[in-house]
This record gives structure tokens, C-alpha cells and sequence, in this order.
């Protein structure tokens, strides 16, 4: 028996413009923009306008004496053929001569820790002059921001003080430079997101910022978040393009999952768990992701303690980057020698094996090794070598 069909062709389908739509609404893509392959972190108290210069300073010193020579980088970071181990030498040394940090979150949360609200106020002050003082010299980073504290803890008076003294006090010194966000952390309440959103509305408004200015990124540092992301679809959209981006918080969710100490590790499995909630969750929103940290900085002075930090370091970098989260935390000036070492081998190590494949593709031919890749592939082979493009383009 013939089914009638439900619509003869070139007729609409009833309802098909709403949910085409929505779909646009809701799920945008990436824009292939460039992504910070880091975020910096520096407790609010210990900040000022040398911070990024200083933690660059400390990062090549520390290159020079404990990988003085290409072929060190083996020893440290895996094997590495000679000509590549000496193009990722020579890319970390310039880029933490020239662009040490890419991401500076000025920090009034767990790295500042609980002061007397004139002092908060006073760090502020301080950090909003260093700012002013960085863009006249051209030192701040392509992204910057603050980390205040969380409304989980009760406060959010004290949180949105804190955002409004150093906004006040950026905007005044000449108006706000491009890159800014703020990072909103333990959610653990899917209503914290909507507050949080309407309270960067209002700044705008008090402070004359074009709407939409002032975005966040969130942090997934609970369970309770991972479990409203879950069954949250309209989430991003209900905040009215403000949610920039969502960050891993290791140790916190880690401890709120019962892990011992001895197990609050990035690559935990628990932690793969929530990153792929994140993923799955935010996937197609244009909502950026980036993993955690390494809390941990060498030992001592000595060669040997600065290489097993670099190595553990390198090895849960390798970990976010397989796992498709390109970027991730860094806490102290020697992960800037182990990040960009570790990002700059893993794309170079791929990218003229890519490359060939989208040629092969281009051209009607079976890649190197008789591979035949799907568009799909060749979609995700093209995004790497964009994503490579990115993040070298700076240490050429």
C-alpha cells in the first residue's frame, strides 16, 4: 500500500522554520576563532603590572638552565625526532620572550582566599591601575579578566563589589580593552547563571558598556553542575550569549566526588567523565572548553626537580589535548615551558600528515597508506590544522 506522504514536495513542513530556528538559536557552531591554548592564574594580592613579564622572565630562565641544548627536550617530553625537538625549543623560547601568558584571570577566589572587604576593595583598586598601566604598554594579554568569588558561598554581594570597584576603575582609566571576561565559579545551583547574567547587564548599564560586553565562562567544578548540564538544552541560550566559556575545576571536583588526595588528578577517570558531560552538554553552542591544572611547582632548583614537574606536567597536557580540550590551566611560570613545549609537538608532530590527507582529499586520491577519509574526517582534519595554525602562529 503507497503512504501518503505528509507534505507533497516543495510544500512547507508544518512547524519546520520554528525548529530550524532553534536550531540556529541554540547551537551555532565555533566560529573558528582563535582559542587560548592556556588560562594564567594569579592571586589578586601578588598581581601587578610586571606579573606577565616576570612569569615569562622566570619561564625562559628556567628553559635556559634545565634544557639548555634541542636534544634535552627528549629526555623530558618523549621522543622526539631532532628536527622537531629543535623547532619546539626554538618556538618556546620566543614565545615566552614575546607572548609568555595568553590568558590572565586575575584571581579574588581560591588563589586570593578571604580578606577584610577594605582590602578587597584595595586589591581591586590596585589591579585595575595595573591593567590601565599594561594596555598604555601594550603588555596585556590577548585575553584578561578576574575570577570572583562564587554566589555558592553565600556572598554575592561581596562578588559583584568586587567585579563593579575594578570595572569602575578600568573603565575610568580610558575604557575597557578588548579580551575581557570574568570567570564564575562552583555553580552549583543552574539559577546562579541567570543571576550572574543579569548582574553584568546591570554594569553595563551602570558603567555605559555596549550590551553584551561584559560575558563569563563557568566553571564545572561539582557534580550538581555536571548534573544540570545534562538536562539543560536551553542553557546557553537562556543567557542571552554571555556564557563565553566553561572551565574544569580539577581539585574541587575531585574532593566533591570523595576522591583521597592521593587521586584528585586530571586524568582521573570521574574527571573524563565530566568533561565529556561538558562536551556532550555544549557541543555545537560556540561555548569554549578548557581543562584544569596541575597543582604543583618543582621541588627545588635543581635540574632533576624541574624535569619531573615539566614531565607530570606534559603528560595531563597530553591528556586534555587527546581528549580534544585544547586548553587548560597553568598556576606557576615553570608550566609555561612544559605547556607550549607540549602543545607545539603535539600539532607539529601531526600537521604535514594532515596536511596531505586534506590534499589526497582535494585531489580524488587515497591518502598515504591507501586511507580513505570520510568528509567527516577530512571536516575535523581541516579544523586541526586551523587549530595548529592558531596556537603557532605566535612562535613561528
Amino acid at each position: 500500500m503507497r503512504v501518503t506522504p505528509v507534505t507533497l514536495a516543495g510544500e512547507p513542513v508544518a512547524g519546520f522554520d520554528a525548529t530550524h530556528a532553534e536550531q540556529a538559536e541554540r547551537y551555532p557552531g565555533h566560529t573558528g576563532a582563535w582559542q587560548p591554548v592556556h588560562t594564567v592564574y594569579v592571586p589578586a594580592d601578588r598581581f601587578d603590572h610586571h606579573t606577565v613579564r616576570s612569569w615569562g622572565d622566570t619561564a625562559l630562565a628556567s628553559l635556559e638552565r634545565h634544557l639548555p641544548a634541542d636534544a634535552d627536550l627528549s629526555s623530558v617530553f618523549g621522543p622526539l625526532p631532532e628536527v622537531l625537538a629543535a623547532d619546539v625549543r626554538r618556538r618556546v623560547a620566543r614565545k615566552l620572550a614575546d607572548e609568555p601568558v595568553e590568558d590572565l584571570r586575575i584571581d579574588f577566589e581560591d588563589g586570593y582566599g578571604t580578606h577584610p572587604a577594605r582590602d578587597e576593595d584595595r586589591h581591586a583598586e590596585q589591579a585595575a591601575r595595573s591593567i590601565a598601566v599594561m594596555r598604555h604598554a601594550g603588555t596585556l594579554p590577548r585575553r584578561w579578566g578576574v575570577r570572583v568569588k562564587s554566589f555558592a558561598d553565600g556572598d554575592p554581594a561581596r562578588s559583584i563589589r568586587t567585579l563593579d570597584v575594578f570595572l569602575t576603575g578600568v573603565v575610568e582609566r580610558g575604557g575597557l580593552p578588548e579580551g575581557f571576561t570574568v570567570t564564575f565559579p562552583k555553580v552549583t545551583m543552574e539559577a546562579y547563571l541567570g543571576q550572574f547574567a543579569a548582574t553584568l547587564a546591570s554594569l553595563e548599564e551602570g558603567l555605559g558598556l555596549a550590551t553584551g560586553t561584559l560575558r563569563f565562562e563557568m566553571q564545572v567544578e561539582t557534580p550538581q553542575t555536571v548534573m544540570f548540564l545534562t538536562r539543560s538544552p536551553g542553557l546557553v541560550p537562556s543567557l542571552g550569549g554571555r556564557l563565553a566559556a566553561a572551565h574544569f575545576g580539577v581539585f574541587d571536583y575531585t574532593a566533591a566526588c570523595g576522591l583521597p588526595p592521593g587521586e584528585q588528578r586530571l586524568d582521573h577517570p570521574v574527571c573524563d567523565h565530566a568533561r565529556e558531560v561538558m562536551r556532550t552538554a555544549l557541543a555545537g553552542t560556540g561555548v569554549e572548553l578548557s581543562d584544569g591544572s596541575l597543582a604543583a611547582s618543582p621541588a627545588s632548583d635543581s635540574t632533576e626537580d624541574a624535569h619531573a614537574l615539566w614531565g607530570a606536567h606534559a603528560a595531563m597536557v597530553r591528556h586534555s589535548l587527546r581528549h580534544g580540550f585544547y586548553q587548560g590551566w597553568d598556576m606557576h611560570p615553570s608550566h609555561l615551558v612544559s605547556r607550549y613545549a607540549t602543545v607545539y609537538a603535539f600539532h607539529l608532530a601531526s600537521y604535514e600528515a594532515y596536511a596531505e590527507r586534506v590534499r589526497a582529499w582535494e585531489a580524488r586520491r587515497d591518502a598515504g597508506g591507501g586511507v580513505m577519509d570520510e568528509p567527516a574526517t577530512i571536516k575535523t582534519l581541516a579544523a586541526a590544522l586551523r587549530r595548529a595554525d592558531l596556537a603557532l602562529g605566535e612562535a613561528v
